[in-house]
């Protein structure tokens, strides 16, 4: 991914997890502008309250590139399995912005709903690239 730059935080608590959300942010801010992803977040800090185009297109995503979605998509798939299952989706604000809330079970059925076409119960890197560009 261009402009990822890597580095290893050792922090109290869960290192792993710090170490993890340092590179997330780092990695998203190469292709997204801080500002705007900040901004989507705030948008929706209520529960129940996102809206995946909105946020979309608030951040900026709905703008970029097909592979530059995909690299999003690789950065959301935390577990590396080339899909974003339901257990990942709680926590894909904070994908986008460390802090930010966790999606209710109400906003991760209707993002999943909205993604996967194949009904599967992920969404592969296709069917989030449609989504997002859609």
């Amino acid at each position: 991914m261009r402009g990822t730059i890597t580095q290893t935080y050792i922090c109290s608590g869960s290192p792993g997890r710090e170490t993890s959300k340092r590179r997330l942010n780092m990695s998203l801010t190469s292709i997204l502008s801080a500002e705007a992803i900040e901004n989507a977040v705030k948008d929706c800090q209520a529960p129940d309250s996102f809206c995946y185009k909105k946020f979309f297109q608030l951040c900026g995503l709905s703008q970029k590139s097909p592979q530059e979605v995909k690299d999003v998509f690789r950065i959301i798939d935390e577990d590396n399995s080339g899909f974003i299952e339901e257990a990942e989706l709680k926590f894909f604000l904070q994908r986008f912005f460390p802090g930010a809330r966790t999606l209710t079970e109400k906003e991760i059925k209707s993002l999943l709903t909205a993604a996967d076409d194949d009904s599967d119960g992920k969404i592969g890197a296709e069917e989030f690239q449609t989504m997002v560009l859609s």
